[in-house]
């Protein structure tokens, strides 16, 4: 509760650095940041409105209240203000406020934004500039949470043979990851990538029916939340026997060495351009360039993506808390692709990676 508390101060004094009024804050991650409890966004309104220099209120309409029962609001100084059908909650919300240019969830329903919007008058703008600041720095709570969840795709990672198997389509060997997922300590499965043979050189490829062949390289990036809603992302790569092009082994040491490259680049004061170069050089020095076709990696906490991003021209200078993925990759069209990551987190000296599995390319029976 003082952790929530604190953070409940954090933002309201952001927004008043930022010049707005107020947060309005919808259901999602940035609510369950705040207060502990993301609830759900339906048709009905429920917003949190943190209000500069005022008390904290969550408007909420009163056939969801009891999804909020176990937040202590009195301990965090929220009031609580219900509502039920046929009364306009948006004027709830202006009533809470004590100015007009607000700052709004950056996923809020359009159909929320533009009601404020009507309620409210004034200006607004998105609250995720506001945030970010904050949810950007893990506190020790937050980077106790993340190494569960790591240790837990690990133990996924480390269960691959027993259903990654020549003659199994990407389909049934994804149901059962999805399961394993489950098992090993997550509150679901968020995404399961199996991409076999030339599937493997689409980066977002998801699940198919193609039947997993003698030779596949298989590129397999898993995911999800654990109880404490933050998130796992860790993508190892298998090869059914020897691998059925040539030229696996000496590109996927190029792969190696830059995701090996990034990591070690990783350090209070360096920017995240820095880090996505650090590996994008030693791709480009290979001559596989332009096979190499995203951003070297994404921030995670309670979102899978958030800030920071890794990427070029991000020259946002790392800070010990700032957590994210290191996840370069090679993708040859037609062919087969690879991609190794893991989630790291910036120490007061260095890095550490919460994921912990070997990179090499692991060689499962054919």
């Amino acid at each position: 509760m003082d952790a929530l508390r604190a953070r409940l101060d954090k933002a309201a004094t952001a927004a008043s650095v930022a010049g707005v009024d107020a947060l309005l804050i919808s259901p999602g991650s940035d609510l369950r940041y705040l207060i502990g409890a993301g609830g759900s966004s339906f048709e009905r309104l429920t917003c949190l409105v943190l209000p500069v220099g005022g008390t904290p209120v969550l408007v909420v309409p009163k056939l969801e209240q009891p999804g909020y029962a176990g937040i202590p609001t009195d301990r965090l100084g929220v009031d609580v203000v219900t509502w039920v059908d046929g009364e306009d909650p948006y004027a709830l919300v202006r009533a809470a406020l004590r100015g007009t240019r607000v700052a709004v969830s950056d996923m809020m329903p359009a159909l929320h934004t533009l009601g404020l919007r009507d309620a409210i008058g004034g200006e607004q703008v998105l609250a995720g500039p506001v945030l970010r600041e904050l949810r950007m720095r893990k506190d020790a709570s937050e980077v106790a949470a993340l190494r569960t969840a790591g240790a837990a795709i690990d133990r996924v990672h480390a269960r691959m043979g027993e259903w990654l198997r020549v003659g199994r389509t990407e389909a049934e060997v994804g149901a059962d990851i999805a399961a394993a997922i489950v098992a090993e300590g997550h509150v679901q499965a968020d995404f399961v990538i199996v991409g076999s043979g030339p599937n493997g050189a689409s980066p977002h490829h998801s699940l198919s029916d193609r039947v997993i062949e003698a030779g596949d390289v298989v590129v397999v990036d898993i995911g999800g939340p654990i109880a404490e809603g933050y998130c796992s992302d860790s993508t190892r790569n298998y090869v059914l026997g020897e691998p059925r092009d040539a030229d696996v082994w000496e590109t996927y040491a190029v792969l190696q060495a830059a995701q090996k490259a990034a990591v070690e680049a990783v350090r209070p004061g360096v920017t995240c351009a820095a880090v996505d170069a650090a590996a994008r050089d030693v791709i480009a020095e290979a001559g596989f360039g332009e096979f190499f076709v995203h951003r070297t990696g994404h921030g995670i906490g309670l979102d899978v993506h958030e800030e920071p991003y890794i990427v070029g021209g991000n020259d946002l200078v790392l800070e010990p808390g700032m957590a994210f993925s290191v996840e370069p990759g090679i993708y040859l069209p037609g062919r087969w692709g690879a991609r190794i990551e893991d989630i790291v987190v910036v120490t007061e000296d260095g890095v550490e990676s919460v994921n912990n599995r070997p990179h090499e390319l692991v060689v499962l029976p054919a």
